[in-house]
């Protein structure tokens, strides 16, 4: 008995191995080797561009301060940043780049405050309690 057992042991070993070598052995999918166009780089170099500038503008302490005086938390205002699609994060960067020098704060902070009561509403965040 116990040399059947090696023997099926011993066979069912083998089987296995040679099973799976077609598989070990296969090559792996090739990747897409699309072509790149031009127009689809610019537009991601723009969304990280557009995104750079918003947290610019976020990061000086004077946005900071008003942010934090109307109740909404930093950490917070970074994830919404990053979550904004690359439309959304344009058009931000394009209302942050019109607003004039100076005055540019208070335009700023009602413009994140729009963006983070929309999303809040929308059900992607929960800031503020209420838009319950």
């Amino acid at each position: 008995m116990k040399t059947l057992r090696a023997y099926l042991s011993t066979l069912l070993i083998a089987a296995l191995v040679i099973t799976s070598l077609p598989v070990a052995a296969a090559p792996a999918a090739p990747q897409s080797m699309d072509l790149v166009s031009t127009q689809s780089v610019l537009a991601g170099d723009r969304a990280g561009a557009d995104r750079e500038r918003i947290n610019e503008i976020l990061a000086r302490a004077d946005v900071q301060d008003q942010l934090l005086k109307q109740g909404v938390d930093l950490d917070e205002v970074d994830a919404r940043v990053a979550a904004l699609s690359d439309a959304e994060a344009q058009q931000m960067a394009e209302q942050l780049e019109q607003l004039p020098a100076g005055a540019g704060v208070v335009g700023a902070l009602f413009a994140v405050f729009i963006i983070l009561l929309v999303t809040d509403i929308l059900g992607l965040t929960d800031v503020y309690p209420f838009t319950r």
